[in-house]
C-alpha cells in the first residue's frame, strides 16, 4: 500500500513538491501527537520542510551534546554550514562583516553557521537551537534567506525577522519535547522503504574511545569540533566528509559518489574559508557602491582565480584600483599557516589518498569508522602526518 494511501493522524498540504509540476503535495505525521513544529509565519514548501526538519534535528542534537546555542545553515537537505557559539576573534568578526556588532551567544553561533560557505548559504533555510532573541534577529533581517526553525521567539525578535519577504518569510516554531515514531517511510516509484530512525547517540564517548595511532592527545577544542562534524555529518546527503575548527564547520563535501571526492570538495571549501582571512583578500579595494554579496563574491573569484580574460576584467571594474591575484607560491604560504583542524567522515576511508588530501588542509584530528580493508595503510598515513585518528565504528551515512 502507498503511503499516499495510508490514513494518516495530520497532514499539512503544500502548493507543490520538489517542482511546480509534482502536484498534489503534502507532509503528514503518524504521531498521534501532531507534527513537530508549527507555522508562524509564511507558506512553507517541501524542499523549505526537508531542510528544516533535518535541520532542526541538527541544531538540537549538537545543543544536547555540546551544552552550547547552535546553528545550522541548510540548502536543498545538506548543511551548507553549522556552529556552535564560541567567541569570534576580530580578524573573524571583519570577514564575517560584523565587526564592532553587538552579538548574543546565539547570533554568534548563526554567523560562524553562514559564514562557513556564505556562496552556498545563499538563501538558506535557518535553524536555531534556542530561544531567538533580538541580536540574532537582527543578523537575520540582513541576509537573503528562505525561512527559519527555532523553538521560540522574543516578541521584538520576532516582529524583525517577519518583515523579511514583504512579511511572507516563513517562520516555524520546532517543538523541542516532539517524539517522532521509531520508524520512518519513503518512497520511491511505488515501492515504500521503512528503517529504524537512526538514533545513535556521537558523543565523546562513542566517537572517540577508540585511537589507533601513535599519536593519542585530542584537545578538548578538537573533542567539540570532532563531534559537532560527526553530527553535522549525521544529517549530510551521502557521501560526506566534513572539516571543523574553533566551533564551526569551515569545508563540508555532500553527495559524491566517491570518498575522496568528498574530501577534496570539502577541503577546497574549507581553504576558501581560510583564504577569507588573507590580509589581500580583506584589504580589496572595493568601489563604495559594491554591496555586500558582490564583494563576497569577488573574494572568492579573487581566492579561487582562475578567471577568463573577460570575466577579470569585469570582477576589476568592482575596484578602484588595479589587483593582483595572489600567486601559487603566497597561496601554499598562507596555507601551510592553517592548522589544528578537524575531520570527519561517514564511512571508512579505503584509501590513504583521503588522508594525504586532509594533511593538505592542517588537518590534525579525524574520526571515521573504520572497517576498510586498508585500515592499517590509512592508519600509517595519519602517522606519517602526526594526526591522531579514531575509528569509532559508526557509520552515518544519510540519504
Amino acid at each position: 500500500m502507498s503511503l499516499t494511501q495510508q490514513k494518516y493522524l495530520h497532514q499539512f498540504d503544500l502548493k507543490y513538491g520538489c517542482n511546480p509540476h509534482q502536484k498534489p503535495a503534502a507532509i503528514h505525521s503518524l504521531a498521534d501527537h501532531g507534527l513537530p513544529f508549527k507555522v508562524l509565519n509564511g507558506q512553507p514548501g517541501y524542499i523549505n520542510l526537508m531542510d528544516a526538519l533535518n535541520a532542526w534535528l541538527l541544531v538540537h542534537e549538537l545543543d544536547q551534546v555540546l551544552e552550547l546555542p547552535s546553528a545550522a545553515s541548510f540548502k536543498h537537505v545538506s548543511p551548507a554550514g553549522a556552529a556552535v557559539s564560541v567567541p569570534l576573534d576580530d580578524t573573524l568578526a571583519d570577514v564575517y562583516g560584523c565587526k564592532n556588532q553587538d552579538l548574543s551567544p546565539l547570533a554568534t553561533a548563526y554567523i560562524r553557521a553562514r559564514g562557513a560557505d556564505p556562496l552556498s548559504s545563499f538563501g538558506d533555510f535557518i535553524a536555531l537551537s534556542r530561544k531567538v532573541d533580538v541580536y540574532t534577529a537582527d543578523v537575520i533581517r540582513k541576509t537573503v534567506s528562505d525561512g527559519i526553525i527555532a523553538p521560540g521567539y522574543e516578541d521584538d525578535a520576532f516582529k524583525l525577522i517577519k518583515e523579511k519577504k514583504a512579511g511572507k518569510y516563513v517562520i516555524l516554531q520546532a517543538d523541542p519535547e516532539y517524539e517522532a515514531h521509531e520508524l520512518e517511510y519513503r518512497e520511491i516509484g511505488g515501492v515504500v522503504f521503512s528503517q529504524l530512525r537512526n538514533t545513535i547517540q556521537i558523543n565523546q564517548k562513542s566517537l572517540l574511545s577508540k585511537i589507533v595511532t601513535k599519536t593519542k592527545e585530542i584537545p578538548a577544542e578538537a573533542v567539540r569540533d570532532l563531534i559537532l562534524a560527526s553530527i553535522t555529518l549525521k544529517y549530510t546527503q551521502s557521501n560526506s566528509v566534513g572539516y571543523a575548527l574553533d566551533g564551526q564547520m569551515i569545508g563540508i563535501g555532500a553527495g559524491q559518489q566517491s570518498r575522496v571526492d568528498c574530501t577534496k570538495l570539502a577541503g577546497r571549501k574549507a581553504e576558501t574559508w581560510f583564504f577569507r582571512q588573507h590580509p589581500q583578500v580583506m584589504q580589496l579595494p572595493f568601489q563604495e557602491n559594491i554591496s555586500n554579496v558582490e564583494r563576497t563574491n569577488a573574494r572568492i573569484m579573487y581566492i579561487e582565480g582562475g578567471m577568463t580574460a573577460p570575466e577579470l576584467r569585469a570582477w576589476q571594474k568592482l575596484f578602484s584600483s588595479q589587483v593582483e591575484l595572489l600567486s601559487t607560491e603566497e597561496k601554499g604560504q598562507w596555507l601551510s599557516e592553517l592548522n589544528g583542524v578537524s575531520l570527519s567522515s561517514d564511512a571508512f576511508f579505503p584509501f590513504r589518498d583521503n588522508i594525504d588530501q586532509a594533511s593538505k588542509r592542517g588537518v590534525s584530528f579525524i574520526a571515521q569508522p573504520g572497517g576498510s580493508s586498508r585500515d592499517e595503510e590509512v592508519i600509517a598515513a595519519a602517522d606519517e602526518y602526526g594526526m591522531v585518528m579514531s575509528f569509532s565504528g559508526i557509520r552515518l551515512f544519510h540519504h
